[in-house]
């Protein structure tokens, strides 16, 4: 079977699916996923920072000659989810009767690695549509860094308050979004591939954004040494794992 829209489509749907990963923790109890849920959001503030300076920045650097305009994107996406994320917290200060509402941590989260989600999509969808062997090379490429990745964003949502369901209904969500770059890569062709660059350096910004702002001063509210050193060698665990990706890519 060479139909690249086929192809792409089961591609996509597999690296969704890493998204449920989550799944794993119905084996364990509340109280112990309370415990360890801080050393899932170290993983993903170490691979947020890892896929940006290992993956994407340097995927852009070589596809890009402006390196201006590659920069102004990043700084573009960091502001960005600061005002997002200034508007989130307003509304959420100024709702004090209700406690329904998700945390504006878990929404940037969400945004952000639906963006980028977005954009794997499109990359596999515009791999297959070179030759069957680069779009499978692509989709393990994928598969690697997103494994790390969600087991992280899923640390994340939790500890924002979302239930165990919650957080695996709205990582999938997110992670469906590649159906979307898919589809865009596939109507718009050229186009599409010749400007992810522009999504994805607004994605780097945020994903900068998410573990400078947002994940290390979670951390740093850890008092307890020997927790806070087992804190830092996750994130850099998280670091280096995206490190060592880029050789096995």
């Amino acid at each position: 079977m060479d139909n690249p829209v086929v192809l792409s489509l089961v591609s996509v749907l597999v690296v969704s699916l890493i998204s449920l990963i989550g799944l794993s923790t119905f084996s364990i109890s509340k109280s112990f996923l309370s415990k360890i849920v801080m050393f899932l959001v170290s993983l993903a503030a170490g691979t947020l920072i890892g896929d940006v300076f290992f993956h994407i920045l340097p995927e852009l650097f070589a596809e890009v000659s402006d390196t201006n305009l590659i920069m102004s994107g990043v700084i573009f996406g960091i502001l960005s989810f600061f005002f997002l994320e200034k508007i989130l917290h307003w509304h959420h200060c100024h709702k004090p009767e209700e406690h329904d509402h998700m945390h504006p941590l878990a929404i940037n989260n969400l945004f952000a690695d639906g963006l980028h989600n977005l954009i794997d999509g499109t990359i596999i969808a515009s791999s297959f549509s070179v030759s069957t062997e680069i779009g499978i090379a692509t989709t393990i490429a994928v598969i690697l860094h997103e494994i790390p990745q969600e087991i992280g964003d899923f640390g994340v949502l939790i500890h924002s308050g979302l239930t165990r369901k919650m957080a695996l209904f709205f990582n999938f969500l997110s992670a469906s979004l590649a159906f979307l770059g898919a589809g865009i890569a596939f109507v718009l062709g050229d186009i599409a591939t010749e400007n992810s660059y522009l999504l994805l350096s607004f994605a780097g910004g945020g994903f900068i954004y998410l573990a400078i702002a947002d994940l290390f001063p979670e951390l740093k509210k850890e008092d307890n040494l020997k927790k806070s050193i087992v804190q830092f060698l996750i994130v850099v665990l998280g670091i280096v794992v995206m490190f060592g990706l880029q050789y096995v890519e």
